[in-house]
């Protein structure tokens, strides 16, 4: 069925756009940026080698709507309610799941947020090599 964004999306294209999509590259250019169409052309161009045909709006259009989609049943479920749910809400949770609703925070990026065992081991490796 043809509609503005083209043909509908099948289960395994989805599933493929959100497995580039888990990528920490990926997720971290679009975390960044605003102007982010570089970044759907990267997709794209992984998504054809899936076979997969889809241009870079498609797949911004597409990530979107399925960030929208989770957002507004994570907020459901936060209150309460388990009427809502989404196809794949597990893997969308499993990228976005660890991001605050309003922004997602810096300080996941930060050294001093982390708990001192991280930073420890860090150390102890650098110093064996």
């Amino acid at each position: 069925v043809a509609n503005e964004g083209g043909k509908h999306w099948t289960v395994n294209e989805v599933r493929a756009l959100i497995r580039i999509w888990s990528d920490k590259n990926i997720q971290q250019q679009l975390e960044g940026t605003v102007r982010n169409k570089r970044i759907f052309e990267q997709v794209a161009a992984r998504l054809q080698k899936f076979g997969i045909d889809r241009d870079w709006k498609q797949c911004r259009t597409k990530y979107k709507n399925l960030k929208h989609e989770y957002k507004s049943v994570k907020s459901a479920q936060d209150s309460g309610s388990t009427s809502k749910s989404m196809k794949f809400f597990n893997e969308l949770d499993a990228i976005l799941g660890h991001c605050t609703m309003e922004q997602a925070s810096k300080s996941d990026h930060d050294e001093s947020e982390r708990p001192p065992e991280w930073t420890e081991a860090k150390s102890e490796k650098d110093s064996i090599g």
